[in-house]
Order: structure tokens, then sequence, then C-alpha cells
């Protein structure tokens, strides 16, 4: 049977809060010794170095050089697909007994060192302790969820029916080949891994490009792998997206894509993929996820769930909350609540305890954000938030400020494109079939939420709404932090391409296709 890590969730049920904090700090004094290293790329199960190379920093404090990895070209990068080429028949003839123990194991031994793991990754992309163990525990469950479902379904090889005797036929669904996988920053554990497992457990080889400011997750994973799969079955290259990702995307020799980040990125790459042939393309693309408030709903439950879905990772997550419609009746309460919990948040160095919002990622995101709070004064009213943090303490980070904007008209351009920041856009509304309709009114569908303490309400809502994954009464997170075979993750209209949850049952059968065999005598 499969089991959650949920090692927090354990923790805070057993009282053992204080153990899990002295545990990761612990973590974090082993993970401060081992700074700078020089990594290489994984390639045909050899380490490739190189001379033009790139610095991983901190997000936190820039001046903290977690570590340098190489910057491979186009030839190097085609040298890895040739890899996974050539491995795919030893690694797909393996019985899917051994593939799921080979995941199995690797899970086991990220278990016992998951503290590390998710000190590292606070270290890397600024999530929070907590967040951080979250994110690995993911990647833990991954591994080990499909390798049950794998198991459970016997290798997806299932005999059929037929009236006539003489014919025995059975369905079989066989892996395509080699796939790319290109990774985002902000879970660069539990996404990463988990597209990469979906793929090597079904049979196929891969090709693992990370984002280049969040390297360190993927390589710890690939390197567990090597040894203890054929050569070139998984391989891990890292550089520019557009030398590297552009390589995979247009290679004849790539036989999937699973990709997730933004709309942009992910339609042009389907596009390209699919150009000239028919092949098999999974996206997560990113959400503008709302939340209804209703005038029946728990206003204290409500803004604490909305907080946390908006604010958690700097609302760095395709799932994070970014639009919220109050019914006028209790819109002046709501936002009281919300913008006392929000101004009572720890910003700082992710790492620490107390911590609730580390930094964003980098640069860019930090003049993304000053170009929509110079919107937001323009055409609404911030009523919290709205700067960068630089004082002694952040100067040499990528610190702002949570923020919230009201009066923006309801089809305002901060209001319909995703941000990946702490933005928090409110409207009102006078009646709920509006709520439902401004909900609705956006060309993403992955996640949304709802408070209301009327049963028919939230029914009518889990009816109508048009999102993939979706929560009602949610006080922990309104929109985030699905959990892997409870609550499998997935995206409607431009958040998605496939239709099918990670997370759930059906998301291996996306890395196969079917044949069917009749045998006659």
């Amino acid at each position: 049977m499969f089991e959650n890590e949920y090692t927090w969730g354990k923790a805070v049920s057993q009282g053992k809060e204080n153990e899990f904090h002295n545990k990761f700090d612990d973590a974090v004094d082993r993970v401060k010794k081992k700074f700078g290293k020089q990594y290489p790329c994984i390639i045909n199960g050899k380490e490739i170095f190189s001379e033009n190379t790139f610095d991983v920093r901190s997000p936190s404090d820039t001046r903290l050089v977690l570590g340098t990895f190489p910057k491979l070209d186009e030839s190097q990068t085609k040298k890895a697909i040739s890899s996974a080429k050539n491995a795919f028949e030893k690694w797909s003839s393996l019985p899917y007994q051994k593939r799921s123990d080979v995941l199995k194991q690797t899970a086991d031994e990220f278990s016992k060192i998951k503290f590390e793991l998710a000190a590292w990754m606070s270290f890397e992309n600024g999530k929070t302790r907590v967040e951080a163990i979250n994110d690995v525990d993911e990647a833990i469950d991954f591994m080990r969820f499909y390798s049950f479902q794998l198991e459970k379904n016997e290798g997806f090889c299932k005999q059929t029916p037929h009236p006539n005797p003489h014919e025995k036929t059975k369905t079989v669904l066989k892996p395509y080949g080699v796939w790319g996988i290109i990774a985002p920053f902000n879970f660069p554990s539990a996404i990463a891994i988990g597209m990469t497992t979906g793929a090597l457990l079904t049979g196929n080889t891969a090709v693992l490009k990370p984002a280049s400011a969040t390297p360190l997750s993927s390589y710890f994973f690939v390197d567990s792998l090597v040894g203890k799969i054929p050569q070139g079955a998984i391989n891990f290259v890292t550089g520019d997206g557009d030398v590297v990702g552009k390589t995979l995307i247009e290679s004849n020799d790539v036989d999937g894509i699973a990709f997730t980040g933004s709309q942009a990125v992910g339609m042009s790459g389907f596009k390209k993929f699919t150009e000239k042939t028919s092949k098999p393309y999974i996206a997560e693309m990113g959400g503008k996820n709302p939340v209804i408030i209703t005038k029946n709903a728990d206003l204290d439950k409500a803004s604490e769930g909305v907080m946390r879905a908006a604010f958690g990772f700097g609302g760095q997550k395709c799932s994070a909350c970014s639009r919220v419609y109050v019914q006028k009746d209790v819109s002046q309460e709501f936002l009281k609540k919300l913008v006392e919990k929000s101004n009572s948040l720890k910003i700082g160095m992710p790492w620490n305890r107390e911590t609730f919002l580390g930094p964003v990622i980098n640069n860019d995101s930090v003049s993304k954000f000053q170009n929509a709070v110079s919107l937001a004064k323009k055409d609404g009213k911030i009523i919290f938030g709205g700067n960068k943090i630089a004082d002694s303490e952040h100067q040499n980070g990528y610190f702002v400020q949570p923020t919230i904007v009201t009066d923006l008209p309801k089809d305002h351009k901060l209001v319909t494109e995703e941000l990946f920041l702490p933005f928090l856009c409110i409207d009102t509304y006078d009646d709920f079939d509006q709520a439902i309709a401004l909900a609705n009114k956006s060309e993403y569908g992955l996640t949304a939420g709802i408070f209301s303490e009327d049963k028919n309400q939230v029914n009518e809502f889990f009816e109508k709404i048009q999102a993939g994954t979706v929560y009602a009464n949610r006080e922990s997170s309104a929109t985030t932090a699905a959990l892997v075979q409870s609550q499998p993750f997935v995206g409607w209209k431009s958040s998605g391409i496939t239709g099918k949850g990670a997370g759930g049952e059906y998301y291996l059968q996306q890395f196969m296709r079917s044949q069917t065999q009749t045998l006659c005598d």
C-alpha cells in the first residue's frame, strides 16, 4: 500500500515540531559546509564538466554561491539524446517490477536524507523549511505512488475477451522512447522528479533539463540513479533554455516532452514539437486562480486560507491564489482580516524557523513586481504592500512585500495575466452567479477555491467552476498544496494539455501507447 511521506503533517499531529526544526537546523549547518562545489552534467552514465559554466546563487543572498554547473551547447545536448536513444531497448525490456524497484529504492534513499535535500532547496530557490520539506516529500511520494500504480496495474498489460476461442487477445501499454523533461524552478524536486519518474517507470529513457536557477535538486536525483539503471537511460543536462531546451524540442530523436512552466513557453514548445508529426507533449502551464468568498463564509478561515494560498512561497506556484471575489456584504470585514494577517507575516531568510515568506527567484521577478505595482497605483488601489524590501537584512536578496490590490477594472491585465508574484487582486460581487462567472472568466483553469458554509453554494461551485483542482473551505490554503494520490493535480483550458492529473492514477498512461495483440492457434 502507498502512504504519503507527509513529514511536517506527521510532526504536527504527533507534537514533534521541535524535533522537526532541530533536524532541519542540523541539515542547514551540514549544507552550508558544501557550498561552492563544481557539479557535472551526466550523459551516458558519465560526468561531464565544461569550461563554460554558470553559478547557482541563493536568491535570499546572492553572495552565496551554492554550486557551479556546465552550460552545455547543442552538440552536447544531442549526445545526451543519443545516449537515451541507445539505452532505450535495454531499459524498456526490463520487467516492470525491476523498474519499479529502482524508483522505490531511490525514494527510500531520499527519505533518509530528506532534511538535507530540503535545506539545499531552501537556499536554492527560497522556500521556507516547511515548503521545502513538502517539496521533497512530494518527490518521494511520486516515486512510490507511481511505482504502486505500475505494480497494481501489472505493467498495464491486460487480457481481453474474444468470442472466438482460437484467438487469444490482450492489450499492452508500451513506452514511446526518449522523453525530454523540462522542469521549472518553483518545485525543483517534486515536479522534475515526478515527470522523470513517470517517463522512466513506464520504460522510456529520459533527458532531464532543470531550470538554471535550481539544478541542484535534479542533480541529486539523477546522481542517485546512476549505477542502478543502464547507462544513458537517464541523462542530466544544464544550460540555457534557448540552447538546451530548444535542442530537446527540435530533435527528431525525442519521442515525447513533459513540460511545466509558463503558458507562452509551453504552447510555443508544443507547436514546435508537433510541427511535423504527432507526438505526446504533457504540459502544465500555470494559472490565474480565483477564490470566491460569500456572505456565508467563516471570514477568519477564509482570510487565513487566501493569505496562505496567495503569499506562500511568494505566489510562485502555478496554483497560487491571485484573484479573490468577495461578496459586498462582507468585503470590508474580509479585507480587514486579510490585511491584519498579511501584516503579521515574517519576511526573511527562508531557512530560519520563524520565516513565512522568503525572496522571489531573481531580479527579473523584482522588476515584474515593480511594474505591476506601478500599474496597480495607476489603475487601482494598493491597500497593503507594494514595496521592494532593501534594508540591511534583505539587501543582498530579491525580497518584496506581499501586495493586495483593489478597484482594478475587471478585465485589467493584472487580473487576467499570471504574475508568479505575491500579488493579490480583490474584487467584489453582488450575487453568487456573478461570482462564478467572474471566476470562470479566464483562459486558465488550474485551481480554484470557495469559502461558504452554505452546502448548496459549495455544490454549485463544484458543478460550475472551470478548473481541474478545486477546494472548499480550506483554511490551510485555499488553492495550493495538493497531495499525491488524494488530490491529483490537473489543469483545464490553457493550464494544461492532457487533462490527466499528476499524482493520480491516470498519469503514467500518458507516457505509453496501446498495442493490441492477437495470437491465433
